[in-house]
C-alpha cells in the first residue's frame, strides 16, 4: 500500500522552485491555481507571468521533478493554464514586499 501524499509537502517543495527572472517562489507568486492528489497521482495547475515567459519549460520541468521526489508520488502531471490570466493580485504579501525592495 502507498503510503498517502502529504499535501503540506508538495507546496514545500513547490516553495523552492523560484522563477528565475524575478528571484521569486512559485507558490508566493501564485503561479500555482490548484494541486490535485489521488492516490499516487499528483496534478498541478499552474501557469507563468506572461504567455511568452520564456522561463515556462525550466519551472515547469523543476515543479514536475520537485514533485516526483516527494514520498509515494508515482505519477505528476503539469497542467500551463492561461486563465485565470497571472496577474500582481496573486503575489503573496512577502512576495509584493520583496518585489517592492527590488
Amino acid at each position: 500500500m502507498n503510503p498517502a501524499i502529504d499535501r503540506e509537502e508538495i507546496f514545500q517543495v513547490l516553495r523552492r522552485i523560484y522563477d528565475p527572472e524575478l528571484e521569486v517562489n512559485i507558490i508566493d507568486l501564485g503561479l500555482v491555481y490548484e494541486v490535485r492528489i489521488e492516490e499516487n497521482h499528483v496534478e498541478v495547475q499552474m501557469t507563468m507571468t506572461s504567455p511568452g515567459c520564456p522561463m515556462h519549460e525550466i519551472i515547469t520541468d523543476a515543479a514536475k521533478y520537485a514533485i516526483q521526489a516527494v514520498k509515494g508520488v508515482e505519477r505528476v502531471d503539469i497542467q500551463l493554464v492561461w486563465e485565470p490570466p497571472w496577474s500582481t493580485i496573486m503575489l503573496s504579501p512577502e512576495a509584493r514586499a520583496l518585489l517592492e525592495r527590488t
